[in-house]
């Protein structure tokens, strides 16, 4: 199975739309409460998504590993991964939350190294030390200049809650009616985060052109559009060979956080994003068996 420029093409669009969603909820939690707005994100999203899958002749008839993803993904990466990234950045900027988010796949190698015993490669180890290394330069500047600590932990927290997911539903692709399984996964999300949000927060609302535009990409595009993205391209090649376009995370995410939020990245947090950038590259490469030519 070959990588196929549409393949590259996808790849790349959900790596933009993956990255750009921590600018847009930095953005919404400045004016609005992190909760209660991802959950009404979450249940506009599954709507929408359980509406065109309607539409397009999709029915709620999924295979026994579709149902045990919608229940999974819906609750760790949506309520847990999601909703806990959501509330640090309150406290945290949207470049730096994205780095910490983007060491998923190192997160993933080194739990199934040390839980299930799955073999690393020189190339995987060597990848695996150099992106934690990368991000512990990153981490030791932020914390020295001041970073929020619970925003941190809750950031560190979201991630292995992602990586969790991500080695117990391995692939979510099979069995068709796929855009209904994201829509589904949406409502999980939203039904799971709801109690949360009215127990917690005070429902007051900072309106403006900014939250609005902010809402409405972030509900249709990294909400719906990416995830969408995702799950074919996982179909499409696998998901090894997807996962390799995590690699591009951290340097998206940041650059999208300086163009839009004018977020300033040091020379050290440079060095630390391109360390990870590469370790994660090689984590995912690792992982590809040679195809014969």
């Amino acid at each position: 199975m070959r990588i196929d420029m549409r393949s590259i093409l996808m790849g790349l669009a959900f790596v933009f739309m993956w990255s750009s969603a921590f600018t847009s909820a930095r953005i919404i939690v400045a004016a609005a409460p992190p909760i209660s707005s991802l959950a009404i994100r979450f249940l506009i999203s599954g709507l929408l998504g359980i509406a065109i899958a309607a539409g397009i002749g999709q029915k709620i008839s999924l295979t026994r590993g579709q149902w045990i993803s919608v229940v999974v993904f819906g609750i760790s990466q949506n309520a847990l991964y999601l909703g806990l990234n959501f509330v640090a950045m309150q406290w945290i900027e949207a470049g730096f939350a994205s780095i910490i988010a983007s060491t998923m796949p190192l997160i993933v190698a080194f739990l199934g190294w040390a839980v299930f015993r799955d073999k690393l490669t020189p190339l995987a180890l060597g990848g695996l030390l150099l992106g934690f290394a990368g991000v512990a330069l990153i981490m030791g500047t932020r914390i020295s200049g001041g970073v929020d600590m619970t925003g941190l932990v809750l950031c560190i927290i979201a991630a292995i809650a992602l990586a969790i997911a991500t080695l117990t539903v391995r692939t979510a692709s099979g069995g068709g009616n796929l855009l209904m399984v994201v829509g589904l996964q949406m409502l999980v999300g939203a039904v799971a985060l709801a109690p949360f949000g009215i127990w917690l927060e005070t429902f007051e609302i900072a309106w403006s052109w900014q939250l609005i535009t902010a809402f409405v990409y972030t509900t249709l595009v990294p909400g719906l559009a990416a995830t969408w993205v995702w799950f074919t391209l996982v179909g499409r090649i696998g998901p090894v060979r997807a996962s390799t376009f995590h690699f591009l995370n951290p340097f998206f995410g940041v650059s999208i956080a300086a163009v839009l939020l004018g977020e300033k990245l040091g020379l050290l947090d440079a060095i630390g994003v391109a360390i990870v950038t590469v370790g994660i590259l090689a984590v995912q490469l690792a992982k590809q068996k040679p195809t014969a030519s």
